[in-house]
């Protein structure tokens, strides 16, 4: 599938045409083609009178026609392969922003029967994107688990600080203790000893 865009487009005032060649398309792509006429150059010249439209194939012969529109979107099959021209007409006195987007789809073929030989290589395809995918669920089965396996060393390593800071936090009070107990029995003695 091709994707093309012309976004956005400016059609200035009054009754002018803007044209623009669109790709070759191949004889029986399916082109589908939206246009919607976004805003005015300012808020207070806004009106109603939309835009014009008109598809010609590569002869000049037309294709589709939208008249005073201010959106549309349709679609038209292909045919003759060849340059096409969309032009627009802007109907307003003001300018207008217009979105404009064609999409073209290159394997529509209505008029074909499936076929043996057409199965082989979708079933390719699908084989492929099966292995594919298996890969890409395997990959995130495996990320799951590290991530799991990681908050549970976070978290262990979280309970670890824990404890070791209660243990710091004991130890340093039985140490406070200790001091407060050496300095008391310390000024116990020379309180005693100067006495004599």
């Amino acid at each position: 599938l091709v994707r093309c865009a012309l976004l956005p487009t400016e059609t200035p005032p009054p009754h002018p045409r803007r044209r623009f060649a669109g790709t070759a398309f191949a004889q029986g792509d399916t082109v589908h083609v939206s246009f919607v006429v976004i805003k005015a150059d300012t808020p207070w010249h806004y009106s109603e009178d939309g835009v014009d439209l008109v598809v010609k194939d590569p002869n000049g012969n037309q294709v589709h026609d939208s008249r005073a529109k201010v959106s549309d979107k349709f679609e038209f099959i292909v045919q003759k392969r060849g340059v096409h021209r969309f032009c627009f007409t802007n109907k307003s006195p003001y300018h207008e922003t217009v979105d404009f987007d064609v999409h073209v789809g290159h394997f529509s073929y209505f008029d074909q029967h499936a076929k043996d030989e057409h199965f082989g290589p979708l079933f390719e395809q699908i084989r492929k994107l099966d292995e594919d995918l298996y890969n890409v669920l395997f990959e995130q089965h495996w990320l799951t688990a590290q991530t799991d396996r990681q908050a549970i060393l976070n978290e262990n390593m979280s309970t670890r600080a824990i404890h070791k800071a209660l243990l710091e936090s004991a130890a340093l009070i039985a140490a406070s203790a200790v001091q407060v107990y050496l300095l008391r029995r310390l000024f116990e003695r020379k309180l005693g000893t100067s006495r004599v």
